[in-house]
């Protein structure tokens, strides 16, 4: 404080022991009474303007909006429980119709095996008999050629000894043999 000018400093009296400070007053009220007679004004008006019952009405207006939301609500969540349990159903009922066309399938399937089994092996049979008959009828055919050929052979070795050996005399002979043996009949 060394550094500080006399000039500069200046003290404030303050005045302690004076009067008291009056508050203004208007026809004898005060700030606060006059504020609390403006609320009492307001109130009484309200009241007077009914606006506690309208506010009131507002409030029960709003609580029965508020009450058919909410049971439009339970109504809807109700009709969603139904459709999701009738939905679950479908999904069941669907899964067991699935089961039993997949099972009605397998059955089919098999069937259809046993039935081709069945069908080739008839196959077999029927080519193995047509095989069988075809080789049969083929040894037939090869023994009826032979024979052919062996009867052919034969009586072309018949005519060829018959010509070597006999002539004229014994074919009247043979002739005559063989009418003899036809009259006898």
């Amino acid at each position: 404080m060394a550094n500080q000018h006399p000039e500069t400093t200046a003290t404030v009296e303050h005045n302690t022991g004076g009067a008291e400070h009056a508050e203004p007053t208007f026809f004898g009220v005060t700030a606060p009474m006059f504020i609390s007679l403006a609320m009492l004004v307001v109130i009484g008006l309200m009241i007077w303007k009914k606006v506690p019952g309208a506010i009131a009405k507002a409030l029960d207006d709003k609580i029965d909006v508020i009450r058919q939301q909410l049971a439009e609500a339970e109504s809807l969540r109700k009709d969603a429980e139904a459709l999701k349990a009738e939905y679950e159903a479908r999904t069941k009922s669907a899964d067991a119709e699935a089961a039993s066309i997949l099972e009605r399938a397998r059955h089919e399937a098999e069937a259809i095996v046993v039935q081709a089994k069945k069908n080739a092996e008839a196959l077999v049979e029927r080519r193995q008999r047509m095989a069988e008959d075809k080789i049969a009828a083929e040894e037939r055919a090869a023994l009826e050629q032979l024979r052919a050929a062996t009867a052919d052979a034969a009586r072309k070795a018949a005519a060829r000894l018959i010509r070597e050996r006999v002539d004229a005399k014994a074919d009247e002979a043979i002739v005559g043999e063989a009418i003899r043996s036809v009259g006898s009949r």
